[in-house]
């Protein structure tokens, strides 16, 4: 349950100011209490020698996913830092868009667990899991 009427309004403002995500092209496609969902197609800049979209920019996606489903759930005019996060490469990360959908494990007062799965779509729709990440937020206040 969300303690800031106003989150979702908050993140919309909060991703906007993220010039990470403007730079590769991140939208911010589902915002719910617990829940975030991040997209991002697919563009050659940001791949890996081999093509597939860098591990690197999987992580961003996830990473930002999971931040903001924390911070979904924390009080007004609190802050959100990652503070840890372990991520699961699972398979090489194909498809014409990529979608990191996280969501809050368990909501505490100072730490926040949270897990995201990333997507890999193709040009059916068909989705194949590329990564998963648990990580560990910060609520600052």
């Amino acid at each position: 349950m969300t303690r800031n009427p106003a989150f979702a309004e908050e993140i919309k403002a909060s991703f906007a100011k993220q010039t990470i995500m403007g730079l590769i092209g991140a939208e911010l496609s589902r915002v719910e209490p617990g829940i975030i969902e991040i997209t991002l197609p697919y563009r050659a800049d940001l791949a890996q020698q081999h093509g597939h979209l860098h591990a690197g920019i999987v992580t961003t996606i996830a990473d930002s996913a999971c931040g903001y489903a924390a911070y979904s759930l924390m009080p007004p005019k609190s802050e959100v830092l990652s503070v840890e996060f372990k991520v699961n490469l699972m398979r090489p990360a194909k498809g014409e868009m990529f979608v990191a959908v996280a969501e809050v494990v368990k909501s505490g007062r100072t730490l926040t667990v949270v897990r995201a799965d990333v997507f890999g779509v193709d040009h059916s729709g068909k989705r194949e899991l590329v990564a998963t990440m648990l990580g560990t937020m910060m609520c600052l206040q």
